[in-house]
């Protein structure tokens, strides 16, 4: 059932052993408009209370923190351009703005914890380039290098990790896209990933500092998601470690959206469970993408996921 990768993984000052444990990445995000935590860290004023939440989580038990300041929830703007590719780049969040969110955070939880594993999800060349002189091990792009190109060489002259996520379309059009057949789309996935992979060893990212991301709820319809999961181990044979972030996607809550008659919330996918009722489903997803190859998983509440991930690697183990 799994053959997960085992490798180093090479960040900007150390590498972490993957494929004998699974290693869990805890979501900070310090945005106002999260999809999952509704801002609930997000002060510009104040970062102690983000902070304090990146503490909370490696205490927890979180090996790495992955901090985001703007957000990708469908029907965003993010990575969107002016008119057609090749024109003025045009984010929604400025870089600006989005390390004003990040930085202060980042440098303090490094004060805190000199220690911490930090990863960066950004698509941004500046950002990523301030966040990594700031202290970060990690780059996280959710466009896989393809919104902003030069971040690719930013993070081959600083050597760091970088996650290459597999994003069909912008999220201001996912709601359009045509739906893929099983086939189709771990197709699509995987001629994308190679395609990110083939752009970050044109940069000079050494093989070893990247690790895939199938792209779960970007730019996949509703039951692609569950089809992607099923044949997640499929990717394995890019060569490169998987991580999987499912965390209280909007597929999850569909599928538990009639348990919650009454309390359901519309989203871009239709009537859909609260996003603080999907932590059981976030955790049975997440076992199920270990069984199935993940070496590091993405997720929003870190003690439930440790505990876990412990019992999905005890599985592993035994096959």
């Amino acid at each position: 059932m799994n053959s997960r990768v085992k490798s180093e993984w090479r960040l900007r000052t150390r590498t972490l052993e993957l494929g004998r444990r699974t290693l869990v990445m805890g979501v900070v995000n310090l945005t106002p408009d999260s999809f999952s935590d509704g801002g609930r860290y997000f002060d510009l004023n104040n970062p102690e209370t983000a902070i304090a939440h990146c503490l909370r989580l490696l205490d927890e038990g979180a090996d790495l923190l992955d901090l985001g300041a703007e957000s990708t929830r469908p029907g965003s703007h993010a990575g969107s351009l002016i008119s057609s590719p090749g024109t003025e780049f045009a984010p929604a969040v400025s870089a600006e703005e989005e390390q004003a969110r990040l930085l202060p955070v980042l440098r303090g939880v490094l004060a805190a914890r000199p220690q911490a594993i930090i990863s960066v999800d950004t698509y941004k060349t500046e950002t990523a380039r301030a966040a990594l002189i700031a202290g970060a091990e990690i780059v996280n792009d959710v466009s896989g290098l393809e919104w902003d190109p030069g971040i690719a060489n930013v993070c081959a002259e600083a050597g760091c990790g970088v996650v290459l996520m597999h994003t069909r379309g912008r999220p201001e059009d996912w709601h359009t896209l045509r739906h893929l057949a099983s086939d189709e789309l771990i197709f699509a996935v995987r001629a994308g990933l190679e395609t990110s992979l083939d752009a970050a060893v044109k940069a000079g990212i050494k093989p070893g500092a990247t690790v895939l991301d199938p792209g779960y709820g970007f730019g996949k319809r509703y039951d692609e998601n569950y089809a992607l999961l099923d044949r997640q181990a499929e990717l394995l044979t890019l060569g490169r470690p998987l991580l999987a972030g499912l965390s209280r996607k909007s597929f999850l809550g569909r599928t538990l959206a009639p348990l919650y008659s009454g309390k359901q919330q519309k989203s871009e996918m239709g009537l859909s469970a609260p996003v603080d009722a999907r932590e059981t489903a976030s955790i049975a997803a997440m076992v199920a993408a270990i069984l199935h190859g993940a070496s590091i998983v993405r997720v929003h509440a870190v003690r439930p996921a440790v505990e876990a991930a412990l019992i999905a690697d005890a599985i592993v183990a035994a096959g």
